[in-house]
């Protein structure tokens, strides 16, 4: 079943740029191993918060990707980036009327 993964991470004060550059850097690794859609986003409402939307295969895709050497080493360079403020859900995905 299809997952999905919403959430919301702090970036420190000035920092949300580079975060943001970060995590759209392409990766043809996580759509090898199920990522259907990463989308980052900002709100200028919210000056020091990147928000990711993410759609996987399965839940278990998502979990394989955290294991990924690639993504270990992003997460790696994030963190002093990261305020430490983070939020978010996920959920398996029932349908769309899109697809």
């Amino acid at each position: 079943m299809t997952y999905a993964n919403i959430g919301t991470l702090g970036a420190r004060p000035g920092r949300r740029d580079e975060l943001v550059a970060l995590l759209t850097r392409p990766s043809d690794e996580l759509r090898e191993i199920g990522c259907l859609l990463y989308e980052v986003g900002v709100n200028d409402d919210e000056p020091d918060t990147v928000f990711v939307a993410e759609l996987w295969e399965s839940e278990e895709a998502h979990r394989a990707s955290l294991g990924l050497a690639s993504v270990r080493a992003a997460i790696d360079e994030a963190r002093p980036l990261l305020s430490g403020v983070m939020g978010g859900m996920d959920f398996s995905v029932i349908g769309s009327p899109l697809r």
